[in-house]
């Protein structure tokens, strides 16, 4: 990110700011910008690092990169399920630290997909695009929470909209694929671990804060839920002495879900094009609408 006062100096006065995620959009940098700002152009598709409240009262017109990253981030989703279910990271250290001895029935045992139910948080375009790649695999049944029901979205996946307490009893794997709002913030938390099956996985690759690590902790740590991926921590990067990364069964990954080049170069552009569009006051290609 750009150091806070080179980018408190380097806004002032100017028409539009193209910003990444790890850049924090506040009150303080808008004041500094001055009047004159119009346009903030965002390469990603979360904005929970802009302070939406502020930034409508003055009138400046938000770009941000949907869609283009959907795939790659239902892709990371799939493959950290896999990582922990499967325990592919612990497996790797035992062949290197000379752990792998002999065959044996029940050594590096996991959990699979086929016939299981997959509860998803957050049946948007991502959550969509799980559940697309997951159904191969031989889910038995998928069920979804969202601030509304999705008949159209869920009618491919034949996924049931229920609360989430019952997604959280009776799901063997939660994928978290939802917006950080007020609503989501700490959603995961004891009570919804506790709910879990001890057998079940957890993966979250939407935002850190949507779960209550503390109690994540907890769960991982007693054997309440048997794992948990995560692409996604509060802070990040999360500190190497954190409690999470002690844990055998828990996978995290530094919030590489949008981490293909291809994806990586779309976005750049998309993010330039919605800058342009919005200092030339034509519509952009992805607006944040208000």
């Amino acid at each position: 990110p750009v150091p806070r006062a080179e980018l408190l100096a380097g806004v002032a006065g100017k028409r539009g700011l193209l910003c990444l995620l790890s850049d924090r959009i506040d009150r303080e940098v808008l004041e500094a910008a001055g009047p004159g700002l119009k346009v903030i152009s965002t390469m990603s598709v979360g904005f929970d690092h802009l302070a939406l409240e502020e930034i409508k009262k003055r009138g400046i017109r938000v770009g941000y990169t949907p869609d283009v990253l959907t795939d790659a981030t239902a892709e990371l989703s799939v493959a950290l399920l896999l990582a922990a279910c499967r325990r592919l990271p612990e497996a790797v250290e035992q062949v290197k630290n000379g752990g792998w001895t002999t065959w044996k029935p029940l050594w590096m045992c996991g959990y699979g997909l086929s016939g299981s139910t997959v509860g998803i948080i957050g049946l948007g375009r991502i959550g969509q695009a799980v559940a697309r790649r997951l159904k191969p695999f031989g889910v038995k049944k998928f069920l979804y929470t969202s601030s509304r029901p999705k008949p159209e979205s869920a009618a491919e996946f034949e996924a049931e909209f229920v609360p989430l307490t019952r997604l959280a009893e009776e799901s063997d794997f939660v994928v978290v694929t939802c917006a950080l709002t007020p609503a989501t913030q700490g959603m995961c938390n004891k009570d919804f671990f506790g709910r879990m099956k001890t057998t079940s996985v957890f993966i979250n690759t939407s935002r850190g804060d949507v779960v209550n690590q503390e109690d994540l902790y907890d769960a991982l740590a007693h054997g309440q839920i048997a794992a948990a991926g995560l692409d996604v921590t509060t802070p990040e990067p999360l500190p190497t002495d954190h409690p999470l990364l002690s844990l055998k069964n828990c996978v995290i990954l530094p919030h590489v879900g949008s981490a293909t080049y291809a994806t990586r170069s779309t976005m750049a552009v998309l993010a330039a094009n919605n800058l342009l569009c919005g200092l030339r006051g034509e519509p952009m290609p992805h607006e944040l609408l208000l």
